[in-house]
């Protein structure tokens, strides 16, 4: 009986399905409507049709990217929510930090955004503990149980607890929960030691009102795709979920931690355009995931995605590990719009999957960047191998409406429109590359997406890249990409010490505790002592430094010897990030003692991997893959072009551009001037012709 890994990633259009076979790894994708009204049900629907492609075979394992924690936040409503802190510290939010967007530009004052919970949510209670965990003051519990009260009686049922120095002893924050559960059992409470032990008040406080807020809306999600596969496939079969973090984590373990599912689905991404750059020789690579309501940008180096602690999703300060990557909001069914000014624009809005782009006839009034790709000729007359027909004179016309007052037709305004786009997603990569003193000329980029290939060869232009790889089935990146990770938790303890006076027995203990907890939940999610993989790392920094950099810890238990390494990489790794160090200068003066932040611990639970089989060569004649010609305009009127289907493309084949290649989930535009070659793995590679 065959047996099939599928992955599905959640998208604002379309929803992704991948199923790979065991052991042989063949590949089988596809993809289906997002139904915007529950996610679940299209979940559902594109296991369903991925299995009905691969006929008769079970299922070993689901895994599944999703965007609900993120949608919520990025809605900026905060409905029931409700902060629990120390008494004296209930501003802490209005506090937050100073940081003023974009510069000051000509505003002469700035005003901070809105808190994410109201000052009346906001309750204090008796109790205070030092920066070394010691008591100062005793929790008053009376004042815990009015507040628990308080909180039932006006609907609060999310509530964060952020005590000050909680990181470094929680006992008041687990009793303060515990009384909030006797008092309203219903009410989902997250305390700041479990999701951020960490110091910085502002930053754990939100991050612990987010995991909050999420519980709910990523448990009752999770839970529904979890009654809906039993029913389909049978109890039993592990369901795993993304993580921020470039792990997945098992879905009953999901609502213990939702926050670690914010950028869920764009990890997915980075790690499979991550995953097949290595299988093809690339370690230093640029990813764009470009869908239909967004291009998400992430930097890869040695073969794996950039980590960070301080990324944020909109306006929140979310700071748990995730893989780092920008967005913006540049995608297929990105709208086109005209600003006050009268300037062209596009984005941020999306005409998502209902109702879509003009050109899908379901009631869009606005034209996106599909109906631009359309009226050029550069994708085909329909999408999805027919099932979604296009209506090019839907397109044209509101194209021609859009244009109208900037005194252009329908072609330049969809000519317009697509520049735009590319620079949108030009000024991402630059984000990750340029804003962080990389030069993106030293990266090829790997453009999936549905969208991601159409615009990739003028991304190799705008930003003098090496090449831009395309991989087989581009649509279906980041649902293959769910099945390239392992199970993996983080769990982070503060600890501010200066390296030369480094508490080696406490520093060891605290690593010991942490990998008993990772080990635990290894252990839960089903993998032997054996099987089991831990890593170590510190956050460090130069005195008097805000932030830090992060080092891996040599293995076994810390020593002399193991100090001095650890020293020499934070140098090693604080000059190459910013072209300097302190190594040869004496520890002992001022700024440049080298101290101890935090300690980290990561528990992986090793998953079988696909295998990116080679394909054997092919003849060298890429006409057998000719499909055909159409009108298509570049620069200039538009003229006849190949359009070769992808599937009949064979490795070692080359063309030289304009052409159009298309296959089931996306098109790849190779611009005029570009080559196309096919590599062993079956990937689009365009560089330039000359």
């Amino acid at each position: 009986m065959r047996r099939f890994r599928i992955g599905i990633d959640t998208g604002g259009t379309f929803t992704d399905v991948v199923a790979v076979e065991e052991p042989t790894g063949a590949v089988i994708t596809t993809k289906t409507p997002t139904t915007g009204w529950d996610p679940s049900l299209g979940v559902i629907e594109g296991i369903h049709k991925v299995l009905a492609q691969a006929g008769e075979g079970t299922v070993a394992s689901v895994s599944h990217g999703t965007t609900v924690a993120t949608n919520a936040l990025l809605q900026e409503e905060f409905p029931a929510l409700g902060l629990v802190t120390t008494q004296g510290f209930r501003h802490v939010l209005e506090i937050a930090r100073q940081a003023v967007p974009k510069g000051y530009g000509n505003s002469y004052f700035w005003v901070k955004p809105e808190r994410i919970v109201p000052l009346h949510r906001v309750r204090e209670v008796p109790e205070r503990v030092s920066f070394r965990g010691e008591v100062l003051f005793p929790l008053d519990d009376a004042a815990a149980a009015e507040i628990a009260r308080w909180f039932a009686r006006h609907g609060v049922t999310n509530i964060g607890v952020s005590f000050i120095h909680s990181y470094a002893n929680p006992e008041h924050e687990r009793r303060m929960r515990a009384i909030l559960q006797r008092e309203q059992p219903a009410a989902h409470v997250s305390i700041s030691s479990d999701v951020l032990p960490e110091y910085r008040e502002y930053e754990r406080t939100v991050t612990t009102l987010v995991d909050a807020f999420v519980k709910s809306r990523v448990a009752v999600y999770v839970g529904a795709i979890q009654d809906k596969l039993d029913r389909r496939l049978g109890a039993g079969v592990p369901f795993y979920v993304m993580k921020s973090n470039g792990g997945v984590i098992s879905a009953r373990e999901v609502a213990g931690q939702p926050i670690t599912t914010i950028l869920s689905g764009p990890a997915a991404g980075a790690l499979g355009a991550a995953a097949v750059a290595a299988a093809a020789g690339f370690d230093r690579v640029l990813t764009a995931d470009v869908g239909g309501t967004s291009t998400d940008v992430c930097l890869v180096e040695s073969g794996a995605p950039v980590l960070t602690t301080e990324g944020s999703v909109g306006r929140l300060p979310v700071k748990v590990p995730m893989i780092d990557i920008v967005t913006v909001g540049s995608g297929g069914g990105s709208i086109a719009w005209l600003a006050p000014d009268r300037a062209l624009k596009v984005g941020p809005r999306s005409a998502g999957a209902d109702p879509g782009p003009m050109c899908y006839r379901r009631g869009g009034a606005e034209a996106t960047t599909t109906d631009a790709h359309l009226v050029l000729g550069r994708i085909p007359p329909h999408l999805l191998g027919g099932e979604i027909p296009l209506a090019r004179e839907e397109a044209e016309r509101g194209l021609a409406d859009l244009g109208r007052s900037l005194g252009l037709d329908a072609m330049q305004t969809a000519e317009g429109i697509l520049e735009i786009t590319a620079w949108n997603q030009a000024n991402a990569i630059r984000q990750v590359s340029v804003k962080r003193g990389l030069d993106p000329r030293d990266f090829t980029l790997v453009a999936f997406g549905g969208a991601g290939p159409l615009l990739a060869g003028r991304l190799l232009d705008l930003l003098s890249l090496r090449a831009a790889l395309i991989p087989p089935s581009p649509g279906n990146l980041s649902a293959l990409g769910l099945l390239v990770v392992d199970v993996k938790n983080d769990y982070v303890q503060t600890l501010v010490q200066r390296h030369d006076r480094l508490d080696l027995a406490a520093t060891n203990a605290h690593l010991s505790r942490l990998e008993g907890l990772a080990r635990a939940a290894l252990t839960s999610e089903g993998f032997s002592a054996r099987d089991a993989r831990i890593g170590r790392s510190a956050d460090l920094r130069y005195f008097g430094q805000a932030w830090e950099v992060r080092v891996d810890l040599p293995l076994g238990e810390l020593d002399a010897t193991a100090l001095a390494e650890t020293a020499k990489r934070f140098h090693d790794t604080h000059d190459k990030r910013f072209g300097y160090s302190y190594r040869d200068v004496d520890g002992a003066v001022g700024r440049h003692v080298v101290e101890w932040v935090n300690l980290r611990v990561t528990g992986i639970g090793p998953i079988r991997h696909p295998r990116f089989p080679e394909l054997p060569p092919g003849d060298g004649r890429p006409e057998r893959a000719l499909a055909g010609h159409r009108e298509v305009r570049f620069d200039g009127p538009p003229a006849p072009c190949a359009i070769y289907a992808r599937p009949r493309l064979q490795p070692g084949d080359t063309f030289a551009g304009p052409a159009i290649v298309e296959e089931y989930g996306s098109t790849t535009v190779v611009f005029p001037g570009l080559r196309a070659e096919v590599d062993r793995f079956g990937n689009l590679l365009l560089t330039r012709a000359s």
